[in-house]
């Protein structure tokens, strides 16, 4: 018996529903907050990839340099603490240094300095994928030469600082040399990603006061240097316990052996039994 006009009707309906159901259950098998400075994924060119699902056969180890192998190297770490912002100092009219930040809580903090040596194709897909929380400090130079591919790991979760135009030695100079390095660079990586940078990295970690000053008036709310250093894949401790310790500040550059130094700094921060966070989040 054939089914009348009104059942037909029905099951359309019904059918419509199912896929409008369907269509929604089918969203990103990975999410990740992205702050609201940041620029949204649909505004570029980067798809972030999903991690893989799990699969009850077994899959087969992957190439040694591949995303997948970097990924399969990623310790398990606790979850991160809710952050203490660190208080700053009464304003004097300069920012204060830092090696480290002054925390007790159980995490380390990765940095990532220049641009403009060079620039593994990977990195973002490796932060977006191993929740890799980074702060760039950047040129401006190599930052509008190669602006898409540092949006790629601010939309991957990573922040953007500022580290000069020149990439020259500070200490010593004149206040208006330091001020237009230093103003002039954050200037330029506020066009181009949308948001000020609050952070300041001295090209060499040198610097003096008239830095200091000028870092302030430039609007960064601290100065930060490092604790360890990270290259081709080692890591270089700054004191003599060679351990990661809470408020630790992890130094490497835009070089090719990067993903080795991301891993090798994870590594690390999980042998001294701390978490990676977000400096942003600890300087407010």
């Amino acid at each position: 018996m054939s089914a009348t006009p009104a059942r037909r009707s029905l099951s359309a309906v019904t059918l419509l529903a199912l896929l409008v159901l369907s269509g929604c259950a089918t969203g990103p098998a990975h999410a990740r907050r992205i702050s609201a400075h940041q620029p949204t994924p649909s505004a570029s060119s980067f798809a972030p990839s999903a991690p893989p699902s799990p699969s009850p056969s077994a899959t087969p180890t992957p190439a040694p340099g591949s995303l997948d192998w970097y990924l399969s190297q990623v310790p398990t770490f606790p979850d991160a603490p809710p952050p203490q912002p660190v208080p700053l100092p009464p304003t004097t009219g300069s920012a204060p240094f830092w090696h480290r930040l002054p925390t007790d809580q159980k995490v380390a903090f990765i940095t990532i300095d220049d641009g403009g040596l060079a620039r593994p194709s990977d990195v973002a897909d490796f932060v977006w994928r191993a929740r890799i929380p980074v702060t760039m400090f950047l040129n401006s130079p190599a930052a509008e030469e190669h602006p898409e591919y540092f949006r790629q790991i601010q939309v991957a979760g990573g922040v953007v600082e500022n580290h000069t135009i020149n990439h020259t030695s500070l200490a010593g100079r004149s206040y208006d040399y330091q001020k237009r390095e230093i103003c002039g660079a954050a200037d330029r990586l506020e066009a181009l990603f949308g948001k000020r940078a609050t952070l300041f990295r001295p090209p060499f970690g040198e610097h003096d006061s008239t830095t200091l000053k000028a870092a302030h008036d430039c609007g960064a709310k601290a100065v930060v240097h490092w604790t360890e250093t990270v290259h081709e894949g080692k890591v270089r401790y700054q004191t003599p316990e060679k351990v990661v310790r809470p408020g630790d500040v992890l130094l490497m550059h835009f070089r090719p052996a990067l993903m080795d130094d991301l891993l090798a700094a994870l590594k690390a921060i999980h042998r001294a039994g701390l978490t990676p966070a977000l400096l942003e989040d600890y300087v407010l």
